[in-house]
């Protein structure tokens, strides 16, 4: 108490609750509005350059591809349905996903097209996709009337084998 002694301590309007009084935090219970800062408005800035990861490689079947390439893909004529892959090159999960989709590409073939967007280099298009938790899957119909299919996390390869056999 002694150190409390030459403390003065702003009058802040008391809250009752049951039989204690609280006082309340001018940090929570402003009247006045803040903006919050959000990402999106500064630009982002990486320590180091990421490495390209160990299942992203030219011989791969999957290919890693821009926010413009994706773009131009789904708005462009095809008659198989597209995979994107949102994924992050330290995501441990992205890696186990990595593996199934390249075995998946290699069924597909000719039956699908699968494409990889890292999500540290295509910061925007990934928050403009609502990208929340990596992985994210979005299976998309070569049918315009037909909305996009939406996973996120680690699914199993016969889950991403009934979508694209029985949803597209």
């Amino acid at each position: 108490m002694a150190l409390l002694q030459g403390h003065t301590f702003p009058s802040l309007p008391p809250v009752f609750s049951s039989s204690k009084v609280h006082l309340q935090n001018q940090l929570f219970f402003s009247t006045t509005k803040i903006r919050p800062f959000s990402l999106s408005t500064q630009q982002r800035k990486l320590l180091c350059k990421p490495p390209l990861g160990k299942y992203v490689r030219e011989d791969y079947l999957v290919k890693k591809m821009s926010a413009q390439e994706v773009e131009e893909l789904v708005r462009g004529e095809r008659n198989v349905p597209v995979i994107i892959d949102f994924y992050a090159t330290w995501c441990g999960p992205c890696i186990l996903m990595a593996q199934e989709l390249e075995m998946l590409a290699v069924e597909y073939e000719k039956n699908a097209i699968i494409v990889k967007v890292d999500t540290d280099d295509e910061y925007e298009f990934a928050h403009n996709m609502q990208v929340r938790g990596l992985p994210t899957l979005f299976f998309v119909s070569p049918d315009p009337k037909k909305e996009a299919i939406r996973t996120e996390g680690l699914i199993p390869i016969q889950m991403m084998r009934d979508i694209l056999d029985n949803k597209m």
